[in-house]
This record gives C-alpha cells, structure tokens and sequence, in this order.
C-alpha cells in the first residue's frame, strides 16, 4: 500500500489551475501508454492516482466543475473494476484511449492554462 500522505501535500501545494494541469497530463499519459502491453500495471497506478488528484481538487472548486471532475473519478473507477476484461480487449482500449484522450482535453481547459498569457 503507498502512503500518499507526501504526495498529497507537494499536490495540494500548487494553485488549482496547475493541479488541474497535472490531472490532464495523467489523462493524457492514461492514452499514450496504452498502446503498449507492456503498460498494464503502470496504466493502472496512473488512474489510482488521478482519482487520488481529483478527490485532493474537486473539493476546492465551485460545485460545477467539481461535479465534472467527480464524473471524470467515476470514469476512472469503472476503468479500475474492469481493468482486466479492458486490457484483454483492443476494442475496449482504444474506448479507454479516447475517452481518456476527451477528458484531459476538457480538464485542460477547465484549466484555463491554455488561455493564460506567459510572461518572460
């Protein structure tokens, strides 16, 4: 079993955009990582920990988005249930892959980083 007492607070330290940045960018390594079978077990600790990052943000957040993020956990959660009938199925994975794929994208707006100005 992993403490993730640590985690939690080097997470919960950055503001709520980059957090939201940092759930995205799991998501997104949910979809790339699945095209290798070799992936299973890391697929697996990437959605264990994005439910964890959800359930340290969604608390923090007007109760829209935090709903949204929740359904997003929801997802994640069906994926873990099922993770060994999804692994054994190049058709289910590819659904995960997408799915995966269409969250980060509207996390990552959720975000607003995208739409942020960068000072030098």
């Amino acid at each position: 079993m992993k403490d993730w007492t640590q985690k939690q607070q080097r997470f919960q330290r950055d503001n709520i955009p980059t957090r939201l940045g940092n759930i995205a960018s799991s998501l997104a390594h949910i979809k790339s990582f699945l095209d290798d079978p070799t992936n299973s077990d890391l697929v697996i600790s990437i959605i264990e920990e994005s439910k964890f990052f959800i359930e340290w943000t969604a608390p923090e957040m007007d109760v829209d988005q935090a709903a949204e993020l929740v359904n997003i956990q929801r997802l994640l959660s069906r994926w873990q249930r099922h993770w060994s009938q999804i692994w054994t199925d190049s058709e289910a994975r590819n659904q995960v892959a997408q799915q995966a794929k269409q969250a980060s994208e509207h996390i990552l707006s959720m975000s607003g980083l995208l739409s942020s100005t960068v000072t030098p």
